[in-house]
């Protein structure tokens, strides 16, 4: 086992105590070590994902107790074995996989996000709402230097977007794209169709004008009305509501496509004759894959996507309850968790 530095042996961490959205809180828990084949992250920042509110809610699979939080950001502090040495001391992104059965159809595939037996950080396995973080070795993707921390932490979502747009290619040089929802995953879904090359519009609610005002200030056409019917080659819904994902059947032209990327957290009725109708192609994206992430990671090197503007709030970890309140309220875009 190698070291960069010496640690205390507890740490404060947001964990999901059990069922229940009052049975998360702040609660002080062992500091992990690293086994061979693993890595522990010193967490700089980890962000506050939609998926984090499920959990919270009871509407995403997790086993408690567990510590929250899978969009991390951190320093390789420790390693369990000695030929991964060289990695202490580097900036790392994770992919969120802490195990899979690895002999199933779908991790023979290269899609071990698909496989039954996932055990993922933040929701099966420890996660990054924490000082320490332990993950697979092989999860790790170094940052590069001119990468800030702002734009790093956002390596995870921008990771699932690409499952969803880029493999395969979902959006044709000028194609019309509607994006519902101006979240984090809804600015990068735009920033992702429109290097594309598609014409992009990203729609909202009234409330959602601040958010749209960074939409827009990238260069993103924003509305706060209902979209046009039967007018987009492509729709991509991002914010998991039946209204916008509604709006959104409706407004994909006959022949169309239809993303689906925001997660509803229940049954939902919707109008899906609407596929019938107009012929529609649905496809979506479950988390991310190690391709994802090598596309995820070549988009922010050649700086086709800006990210550090999508970061709108930092707070430390003994706050992270006014955080989680904001993600579900729609304010801001990202806020991300600063452990220490």
């Amino acid at each position: 086992m190698v070291d960069h530095e010496d640690n205390p042996s507890r740490m404060m961490a947001v964990v999901k105590t059990g069922p229940g959205i009052m049975n998360v809180m702040l609660n002080e828990v062992c500091v992990p070590k690293a086994e061979p084949g693993f890595a522990r992250l010193r967490v700089l920042a980890t962000g506050i994902c939609g998926t984090d509110i499920h959990i919270a809610r009871d509407e995403y699979r997790c086993e408690a107790p567990v510590v929250m939080g899978h969009e991390v950001l951190g320093i390789v502090d420790q390693v369990g074995r000695d030929r991964d040495a060289p990695l202490v001391g580097t900036r790392c992104v994770t992919e969120t996989y802490y195990s899979t059965c690895e002999v199933c159809g779908w991790c023979r595939s290269g899609s071990r996000n698909l496989c039954p037996s996932r055990r993922s950080i933040g929701s099966f396995e420890d996660g990054g709402f924490a000082r320490y973080v332990v993950v697979p070795v092989t999860n790790l993707h170094q940052v590069a230097d001119e990468i800030t921390n702002d734009e790093a932490v956002l390596a995870e979502p921008l990771a699932c977007v690409a499952q969803s747009l880029l493999d395969p290619a979902i959006v044709c040089a000028g194609d019309r794209v509607l994006v519902t929802g101006p979240g984090t995953i809804g600015q990068l879904a735009a920033q992702v169709a429109a290097a594309m090359g598609g014409w992009v519009t990203i729609a909202g609610l009234p409330k959602d004008l601040a958010r749209l005002e960074v939409a827009a200030s990238l260069g993103v056409t924003t509305t706060t009305e209902a979209p046009a019917e039967d007018f987009f080659d492509v729709v991509i819904e991002c914010s998991g509501s039946v209204t916008a994902a509604t709006a959104a059947l409706r407004a994909a032209k006959r022949g169309g496509r239809y993303v689906q990327i925001g997660i509803f957290g229940k049954d939902v009725l919707l109008p899906f004759d609407l596929i019938l109708y107009k012929e529609l192609v649905v496809t979506s994206g479950f988390a991310s894959t190690p391709t994802s992430w090598k596309r995820a990671v070549d988009l922010m090197k050649r700086r086709l996507v800006v990210l550090a503007p999508l970061v709108t709030g930092k707070i430390p970890i003994e706050q992270w309850r006014a955080g989680f309140d904001g993600v579900a309220a729609g304010d801001g875009i990202k806020t991300v968790i600063i452990p220490a």
